[in-house]
């Protein structure tokens, strides 16, 4: 595909005003499009899912059809979208402004229906390695914990219950372009844990208190002791302000807690799923730890 000779430089046109909507989570669904900002989410998008970029936009330091890119990165993404046959549209900083206050110089639109198709696509493994969330309301945290289980490796990201907007410009910048290297599928509470049940997952809580019966265990001794923990397995982390439910808890089949060696009263929920995920999958690649 080309790119357009014109630079789009009227901030009120109507394709702008279209793509600025996408912000709002209503509009998004109604067009099924969604933004993806910024050069690295970008680049991981049209590395690894670019069926799904319908558009890209780049901007230039000034109107002429022949004004240089504003970045280098631009211009390389820019190349990557027309080797994929992807339409290039130039910006001036104004008019990407108004699209965007977080495009870095560089903007996708993705198709909302053909991610959702990628994200739901599980690979086969013989022990998968999920990482699943209840009730993730923050965008900044949801995306940090899908960066985190793409670093620990995690087959999958489960979204469990009323979760926030996945497609959400601040969860998708947050996973700094993991959400485009794994699937990330949504569930209602009896859904995953049948899934759980019905795939022979060692469902894994993170838990400070657990329950009475059901006290949780220290992150080193599980993974030290390492009691069914050699087949697939689910972490299940809890809302940012409430935990895990006890009707989530009583359904775990293991409940883990991370030490805390110094003062602090606890650990974020970025951090937890940081810690607790690399633990594992660190263990599991390594006979000690």
């Amino acid at each position: 595909m080309p790119m357009d000779a014109q630079v789009m430089t009227n901030e009120k046109a109507e394709r702008v005003r279209r793509i600025a909507e996408l912000h709002d989570r209503k509009r998004r669904r109604k067009a099924g499009r969604f933004l993806i900002e910024g050069p690295q989410a970008v680049r991981e998008a049209l590395t690894w899912m670019s069926d799904v970029v319908r558009d890209l936009y780049v901007t230039v330091d000034g109107e002429e059809p022949d004004a240089a890119f504003r970045n280098a990165a631009a211009g390389q993404l820019a190349g990557l979208a027309m080797g994929e046959g992807i339409y290039v549209h130039k910006a001036t900083e104004k008019v990407m402004a108004h699209m965007s206050q977080d495009a870095q110089g560089v903007l996708a639109v993705g198709d909302l229906a053909a991610c959702r198709e990628a994200l739901q696509t599980v690979p086969e493994t013989p022990k998968p390695f999920l990482a699943a969330f209840w009730q993730v309301r923050d965008p900044g945290n949801a995306g940090a914990v899908i960066r985190c289980a793409d670093a620990a490796g995690c087959d999958a990201v489960v979204l469990v219950g009323d979760c926030v907007d996945l497609f959400s410009p601040k969860v998708i910048r947050a996973t700094t372009g993991s959400l485009f290297h794994l699937p990330v599928l949504a569930m209602d509470e009896e859904g995953f844990l049948s899934y759980c049940a019905d795939h022979d997952v060692t469902l894994v809580a993170a838990d400070v208190y657990g329950l009475e019966g059901k006290a949780p265990e220290s992150l080193p001794d599980l993974v030290r002791d390492g009691d069914g923990l050699d087949g697939s397995m689910a972490v299940l982390f809890g809302n940012e302000a409430r935990g895990l439910e006890p009707g989530m808890l009583e359904r775990a089949d293991l409940v883990s807690s991370i030490p805390i060696y110094g003062k602090a009263e606890s650990l974020n929920l970025a951090t937890s799923a940081a810690v607790m995920l690399m633990t594992l999958a660190m263990s599991s690649r390594n006979e000690t730890m």
